[in-house]
């Protein structure tokens, strides 16, 4: 038996804290909070690594996990992996012809389900299959269109005690190996195919580890779920939690996290950018609304907040007796308030899937909130680099983890070498062999190192555009100075092979019609709106402004307004809301020639 393997480290959690809760659900009809138990997790996870070899699941063998976040999906997840199987987990939002590809690609005989969509997408699937045999819904809720290739998780674990099963999953337990294969993660797949990225127990373990050395956290910390479970970053940092016997909070519905985050006062969560960028474009909008004496309150006590935190702690120099005292005025009347919207409990909040504008972090972190940005693949386990507790850059994503090698190459390109980093692509390799280069796995990222080995990201390598006058444009880099905007939602850098750079842009709707009111500009629906002469005036001036910083070259010259938002059902951003930008120009390929023609 090798302990460096996930399924032996949940079981000996499981003896460790047994006692407390490990994970919590919220109860729809209740609305309440319901815990279960350590005790309960891993009887739930024995039970039904038993139905799983009671089915045939053989070692080695992939099953996957086709659902939203829930309980079930991590018991599944676990249960998969302690009998030596491998988990390939596929996001519910992914399309039937993105589940089949999967489905046949790493030859699914079993796959679990968590909802009514989930169940029939998959169904359709297996009329055609030559693998799909057996699908598994994790809620009570999926009707059922042919019984004899769909069963409840509950029936699925019911069968008589078999001596044989128990002496198998024993078997597994201590044959199980460090290098076993523990999961194939399909890439979101923002250009080309989606490759099946292969991780084995070391990489996870590892990770843990890693976390471990970097982060101050105890059992008595809690944790807000929301990010899809299905990527590596959600699903490690959970993996995380367990192994420290930190409690985690499953939101099912990421649209109530606002209300949630209230309700679970978590003092952890993993987060994205996006979710920061609302939040700010809301604060700002508030302090507009503000009476003057509010908002000169609202300034003085940010400009406190920051010398407290930016100029002093984070440098770990000595704060002066009147600035704590002037610091703990400011946080009673106006920081505290600020902290509060995140439930006010938070001691930090990994952020990561995309670059978070350093004056944001800065924003953030004045009033208290400790974002800790960092920067990682699914193909290196997540995390390579984090912030630290002192001395970070808020133009950076920290300094390399604690096991993890960073070091730039050819073009800038970032290339990380350590025991987080995969085995391989699934069946693929030529792919594989392209992004090794002397051991270390090319992440396809620009970037550089300063003098005090902070990590800063520049672009995806991939994203970089080439106008046709051969001009290089890093369009995150665009992206990231007007996102911040009010006026500004979404937006979409447009200019490979093309004279000049433009964008598609969805405003922030809500913002634009205040706008509209406020200047007397009338409309019957958002497409008019959009379209109207003023508005487009408007936006104009506001991209003239925020790109003063850039060079004539790199400048939109152009934009378009688009009526709704770009969506993860409607295939044009990631799960972790990153732009498919393939999808996007080919969606909207009719506009984007029109701003060229004009």
């Amino acid at each position: 038996m090798d302990n460096n393997h996930i399924g032996i480290e949940i079981r000996n959690k499981v003896l460790q804290f047994q006692g407390k809760n490990a994970i919590y659900y919220k109860n729809q009809k209740l609305k309440t909070w319901v815990g279960i138990s350590w005790t309960n997790f891993g009887d739930k996870i024995q039970n039904l690594s038993k139905a799983l070899l009671h089915f045939g699941i053989k070692e080695h063998q992939n099953v996957a996990i086709f659902a939203e976040n829930m309980p079930n999906w991590i018991v599944a997840d676990i249960a998969i992996m302690s009998i030596r199987a491998v988990t390939v987990p596929i996001y519910a939002t992914n399309s039937r012809k993105e589940v089949e590809y999967i489905i046949n690609d790493a030859e699914i005989s079993v796959l679990f389900v968590g909802s009514q969509q989930e169940y029939n997408k998959a169904f359709e699937i297996s009329k055609t299959s030559n693998y799909l045999k057996l699908i598994v819904g994790l809620s009570k809720d999926i009707k059922f269109e042919n019984p004899e290739n769909s069963i409840y998780l509950n029936d699925f674990m019911v069968y008589k005690a078999n001596e044989t099963i128990e002496t198998e999953l024993q078997k597994r337990y201590y044959e199980s190996e460090s290098t076993d294969l523990a999961s194939i993660i399909y890439t979101s797949g923002t250009t080309g195919e989606p490759k099946g990225v292969m991780l084995d127990h070391t990489n996870f373990m590892q990770s843990l580890e890693a976390h471990d050395f970097e982060l101050d956290v105890s059992e008595k910390d809690s944790s807000l779920s929301f990010l899809p479970l299905s990527h590596i970053y959600e699903r490690s940092w959970v993996f995380f939690c367990l192994h420290m016997g930190i409690e985690v909070y499953f939101n099912q519905d990421p649209k109530q996290i606002a209300e949630v985050l209230k309700e679970v006062k978590p003092t952890l969560m993993c987060t994205v950018p996006r979710i920061f960028e609302k939040i700010f474009a809301a604060i700002q909008d508030k302090r507009k609304e503000a009476s003057p004496t509010k908002m000169k309150l609202a300034s003085w006590a940010l400009g406190i907040g920051n010398a407290y935190y930016n100029k002093h702690k984070r440098i770990d120099k000595k704060v002066p007796l009147t600035l704590k005292l002037k610091h703990k005025i400011a946080d009673k009347l106006v920081l505290s308030k600020l902290r509060e919207v995140f439930g006010g409990r938070i001691k930090f909040m990994p952020c990561g899937g995309a670059p978070l504008a350093a004056d944001m972090v800065s924003f953030f972190h004045s009033f208290g909130l400790n974002i800790k940005c960092g920067y990682g693949l699914t193909e290196t386990t997540a995390t390579v680099s984090l912030f630290g507790y002192k001395h970070f850059e808020f133009n950076s994503a920290g300094k390399a983890i604690h096991g993890a090698k960073i070091k730039i190459g050819e073009n800038d390109e970032i290339l990380v070498k350590g025991p987080g980093v995969m085995k391989g692509y699934y069946k693929k390799p030529k792919e594989t062999a392209e992004v090794f280069e002397n051991g270390w796995f090319k992440t396809g990222d620009a970037g550089m190192m300063d003098e005090n080995g902070n990590l800063i990201i520049t672009d995806r390598i991939k994203d970089l555009m080439k106008t046709s006058g051969g001009k290089y444009i890093a369009p995150q880099k665009l992206e990231l100075a007007l996102i911040n905007d009010a006026f500004i939602e979404q937006i979409a850098v447009i200019g490979d092979q093309q004279k000049y750079v433009t964008a598609l842009a969805v405003p922030s709707f809500e913002n634009l019609k205040k706008y509209a009111l406020e200047h007397k500009i009338t409309f019957n629906d958002i497409e008019e709106l959009i379209n109207h002469n003023q508005i487009k005036e408007m936006f104009e001036k506001r991209l003239e402004e925020l790109q003063k910083e850039f060079s004539v070259f790199e400048k939109i010259k152009k934009i378009t307004l688009l009526p709704k938002e770009f969506s993860i059902e409607a295939g044009e951003i990631t799960a972790t809301l990153k732009l498919k930008r393939k999808v996007i120009q080919q969606k909207y390929q009719e506009l984007i020639d029109k701003m060229y023609k004009e």
